[in-house]
C-alpha cells in the first residue's frame, strides 16, 4: 500500500462491526485501511492511543441552533463549532432558527452559508424551515442542499419563525414526500398548553408550575396528530427532542404499521429529572421540559428498545440576561439548554451505569444521526468514510465549569456536574482540530459524497 498520511493504533476502536483492537489508515482525508493492531502500516504520522483511550468516529449532531447571523451574541459559528470539536462532534446540522433571517428561502440559506464558510471548525450542514406562506420556497431550498425541513406546531419562541397551522401541514407533508425529503417537527399541541393553567394561577419561580404548564399530553396529542398525517401522505417525519415517555407505545405502533417516523431525545432528558431542578433555576428551562425521574428511565428503555433512534443536543443557548437568573422566572426565561460540548460525557455517564456500551452511544450519537441526515460517509469508522475521529477516555472524569466551555455564554445546567468521559482529541478528515487555529470545516449539502 502507498504510504499513508496518518495511522491510528488503538486497543479499542469502535468500528462499524463493534469494538475491536485495530490499526486504522488514512489517506487524503479518507479511511483506506482497517487492519489488525500489529499490522505494519507506514504513515507520515502515527498516533498510538493510550491504554485508557478509545477511538470513536466523530459524532454527528443534527440539532444545533447556531443563531448566526442576527443573534450571534447568543452563539455563532466560531464558538459553536469550537465547542462541537472540543466535545468530539465533527459534523453538525444547523437549525433554521433562531438566526435572522431564518432559513426559509434560498436567499436566507446563502446568508447562513456566507456566515459559516470561514468560521467553522467542523463540517456544517443546514436544515430548511417550513412556515406559513413559504410552500413555494421548499423546492428551491431542497435543490440548494438542505437536509430536510423543520416546523413547529406551536409558537417557536421567535416571531420570525411562525408555526404551521393544522390546515397547512398535510399539504406541506405531501410536497416534502414528493421531493423525497423529510419534515422534522417540534411536536407540542398549543391548545393543550393554553389550557394547562386553567386549574389556578401558576407561580413563575416554581419548577413544578412550569412543568405543569407544558404537560405530557401536549406532546402526546401533537405526536398522534403528526403520525396520522404522515400515515396519510407517506411522508418521512422525525420527532424532535422527545421528552414524554407516554408517546413511545404509539410511536412503536406507527412504525410497525409502516409509518416513516424516526425519533430523537436529548442528553438533558436522559440526565436530569424534574424532582431535582431547584426552583428559580432557569438554566434548566427547555421546551418541552425536563420531566420526572420515572419518565427519564422510560426514555432510556426507549433507546434500548430502538423506539428512540438518536440522541442529539438541541443546543439552544442565549445570553445570560435572557435566562432571567436574577428573578428565576420560568415564564419569561428563554427556553433552551446549552450542552454542545458536554453531550458525549453526559450521555456516556448515564449509559454506563445502565449497562450500555460505547457501541450503543456511537450508534445514538454518530451513526444514527448520520443516517438521519443522509450522510453515509460520516458517523462510523469504516472503509471509504471520512477520517473523522474522537479520541475518548471513558474512565476519566471531570466537573463541568461553564466558564471554561467554548460556548459563547457560560450558562448551562451542567455547570458543577461531575461527568464520566473526557474528549482528548478530535480529528476532521485526517487532521487534528485546533480550535485556536484556522477553521477547516466544510459546508455540506444533501447528497454530498
Amino acid at each position: 500500500m502507498t504510504e499513508l498520511d496518518l495511522v491510528f493504533r488503538a486497543r479499542r476502536v469502535i468500528t462499524a462491526y463493534g469494538e475491536v483492537d485495530r490499526c486504522v489508515g488514512v489517506k487524503d482525508g479518507t479511511i483506506v485501511a482497517i487492519e489488525p493492531y500489529d499490522y505494519d502500516l507506514a504513515a507520515d504520522t502515527v498516533v498510538e492511543l493510550g491504554e485508557d483511550e478509545v477511538l470513536l468516529p466523530g459524532l454527528v449532531d443534527t440539532h444545533v441552533h447556531v443563531n448566526e447571523p442576527g443573534r450571534t451574541e447568543w452563539e455563532g459559528f466560531a464558538s459553536a463549532t469550537a465547542a462541537a470539536a472540543l466535545g468530539g462532534v465533527t459534523t453538525l446540522i444547523d437549525m433554521p432558527l433562531n438566526s435572522i433571517p431564518p432559513t426559509i428561502d434560498v436567499a436566507a440559506l446563502q446568508v447562513k452559508r456566507k456566515a459559516a464558510e470561514t468560521q467553522s471548525h467542523v463540517d456544517v450542514g443546514f436544515w430548511g424551515g417550513a412556515v406559513p406562506g413559504n410552500e413555494d420556497e421548499l423546492r428551491g431550498l431542497h435543490d440548494a442542499g438542505v437536509f430536510g425541513f423543520k416546523c413547529f406546531l406551536l409558537h417557536s419562541g421567535v416571531d420570525e419563525f411562525q408555526p404551521l397551522p393544522p390546515e397547512d401541514l398535510e399539504g406541506v407533508l405531501s410536497r416534502i414526500a414528493a421531493m423525497g425529503s423529510q419534515l422534522i417537527v417540534h411536536a407540542e399541541d398549543s391548545d393543550a398548553i393554553d389550557r394547562a393553567g386553567v386549574g389556578g394561577p401558576l407561580r413563575s419561580e416554581l419548577y413544578e408550575s412550569f412543568l405543569a404548564s407544558r404537560p405530557r399530553g401536549a406532546e402526546n396529542l401533537a405526536i398522534a396528530w403528526l403520525l396520522e398525517r404522515a400515515r396519510w401522505t407517506g411522508a418521512r417525519v422525525h420527532v424532535l427532542h422527545l421528552s414524554s415517555s407516554d408517546a413511545l407505545p404509539m410511536l412503536a405502533s406507527a412504525r410497525r404499521d409502516g409509518v416513516r417516523v424516526t425519533v430523537e431525545t436529548c442528553p438533558h432528558y436522559l440526565t436530569f429529572n424534574a424532582e431535582e431542578v431547584p426552583d428559580g433555576a432557569t438554566q434548566f428551562k427547555c421546551c418541552p421540559p425536563i420531566r420526572e425521574a420515572e419518565n427519564r428511565e422510560i426514555l432510556w428503555r426507549g433507546l434500548t428498545d430502538g423506539v428512540i433512534d438518536i440522541v442529539v443536543s438541541d443546543h439552544s443557548p442565549c445570553t445570560a440576561d435572557l435566562k432571567h437568573l436574577d428573578t428565576g422566572d420560568f415564564g419569561t426565561a428563554w427556553g433552551g439548554i446549552a450542552s454542545l460540548q458536554v453531550g458525549l460525557p453526559a450521555v456516556w455517564s448515564g449509559a454506563r451505569v445502565r449497562g450500555h456500551a460505547l457501541t450503543d452511544v456511537v450508534e445514538w450519537m454518530a451513526t444514527g444521526p448520520a443516517r438521519l441526515a443522509g450522510l453515509p460517509h460520516k458517523g462510523s469508522v469504516a472503509l471509504g468514510n471520512d477520517a473523522d475521529f474522537c479520541v475518548f477516555a471513558p474512565d476519566a472524569a471531570f466537573v463541568v465549569d461553564a466558564r471554561r466551555l467554548a460556548h459563547r455564554n457560560p450558562v448551562t445546567p451542567y455547570d458543577g456536574r461531575a461527568l464520566s468521559g473526557v474528549v482528548r482529541q478530535t480529528w476532521l478528515r485526517g487532521s487534528r482540530i485546533d480550535t485556536t487555529g484556522t477553521p477547516a470545516g466544510k459546508l455540506l449539502r444533501r447528497g454530498d459524497r
